[in-house]
């Protein structure tokens, strides 16, 4: 299979490489926000717990790997959003990895955390606090339900804001029907969401500093940005007071838009104008529907939904799903297949796009999925694989703080922090 390999950086300047990111979000909202402006060219420095670090390490099968002993192991689920980062393990719980942790924030552009509100503030790693050592500097704050509001002190988990910002309430199948139970999407999508939003805030910001000068706290949340994506529903609601629900693959405001059954599977039409439906209509072989008064328009379409999909239900069910993407696309009426992922990584748009990439990690090749951002002069960049846990202490503390052989072996002996089996600093003593 053709894949793009991301074991040689490509030569040019990538446009964040400028950028220096401090990290300490864990899980996938805030790794997806600093993966992302690393793989735009920004130096993000993940700082873990020197016992286990990110949570996310340990969540699988699968791993990396095939020994089941061997629990310095990278998961899948870590690897999803931790390439192209420096791990420093540091417990800035103690005073004096707090106060490394602030020479760092000193020398840096950026700070994202995803703590509990208020959660940083006991080790001088707060906002307030930080901007008094770094006047310039972008703090991104991601929680479940944001600094302010009755919730502020709640966990958020994505799970949870699904189902609290009406996400559920519109997924799944229509009530009273089999496996009516509100459904939640398949990935985290409200976290995902809230890291590009982050990325969003983060950028702004950035700009912001480079006409003013000033730095500026963000505010992100994830119930924010789940309630903002729920785009149309929300305003549907908005506009008529009635609360959307679960249609299963039905779209609620254009018809036919949703999976049909056909001889060997499914197939998805989807058509956005009345063109369209007439063509549709002279491909499945029955052009009169498309002169039925009831269809002539989306509105009416509509209207007389129900109807409508039991007519064309019974013409989809006649043919295979190639049969008809084939015909379709000849008349050029949206439809697609529905791939698991074992498809999506061998069609051919996959490939040619390079959505698979491969990175060379300390135990062999790490393969990953590209960022989508295509730049003609800054693309991203894929430079290193997800690192293990410690990886950088040492590079980072000798070549940012300027740190002695001596300090780096006393802060291991203390348990301050941890140097990876690969770091340099384990060879020193």
């Amino acid at each position: 299979m053709a894949e793009h390999s991301g074991s040689a950086e490509p030569s040019g300047t990538s446009a964040l490489s400028h950028i220096r990111v401090i990290d300490l979000t864990r899980i996938l909202a805030g790794p997806w926000a600093t993966q992302t402006l690393a793989d735009l060219g920004a130096e993000v420095i993940k700082i873990e717990r020197p016992s286990g670090g990110d949570d996310t390490r340990a969540w699988g099968p699968p791993f990396l790997g095939d020994d089941p002993q061997d629990d310095s192991q990278l998961s899948a689920y870590f690897c999803t959003a931790n390439r192209n980062k420096k791990s420093v393990a540091l417990d800035f719980a103690t005073p004096e990895g707090a106060q490394l942790l602030r020479r760092l924030v000193a020398e840096s552009d950026v700070f994202i955390e995803n703590f509990k509100v208020g959660g940083l503030a006991r080790y001088g790693l707060d906002y307030d606090s930080l901007r008094q050592i770094n006047p310039r500097l972008i703090y991104c704050s991601i929680t479940g339900f944001g600094q302010s509001g009755p919730y502020a002190q709640r966990a958020g988990y994505d799970f949870i804001i699904q189902a609290m910002s009406g996400l559920m309430s519109v997924t799944g199948q229509p009530g009273g029907t089999p496996g009516d139970e509100p459904m939640k999407i398949g990935v985290a999508l409200t976290d995902i969401l809230t890291g590009l939003y982050s990325c969003i805030g983060i950028l702004t910001a950035l700009t912001h500093r480079d006409t003013t000068g000033e730095g500026q706290h963000i505010d992100m949340s994830l119930m924010d940005v789940s309630v903002a994506a729920m785009a149309n529903q929300a305003l549907n609601y908005l506009v008529s007071g009635n609360a959307p629900v679960r249609m299963g693959n039905a779209h609620p405001n254009i018809v036919p838009y949703q999976v049909f059954p056909t001889a060997d599977g499914h197939l998805i039409i989807a058509v956005g104008n009345d063109r369209q439906f007439t063509d549709l209509c002279r491909v499945l072989g029955d052009k009169t529907l498309a002169a039925d008064p009831r269809y002539q328009s989306n509105k009416l379409r509509v209207e007389h939904r129900e109807p409508l999909i039991t007519a064309l239900t019974l013409l989809t069910a006649q043919q295979t799903t190639s049969e008809w993407i084939g015909r379709l696309e000849q008349a050029k009426v949206p439809c697609g297949p529905i791939n698991d992922m074992d498809a999506v990584f061998n069609d051919p748009q996959t490939i040619a796009r390079g959505s698979r990439i491969t990175l060379e990690g300390d135990n062999g090749p790490v393969p990953g999925v590209a960022s989508p951002i295509k730049l003609s002069q800054t693309p991203p960049r894929y430079h290193t694989a997800p690192p293990s846990l410690g990886q950088h202490t040492h590079s980072v503390l000798t070549q940012i703080l300027k740190l002695s052989e001596q300090d780096c072996e006393r802060l291991k002996q203390e348990q301050i922090c941890k140097f990876d089996q690969h770091d340099p600093a384990d060879s020193h003593g």
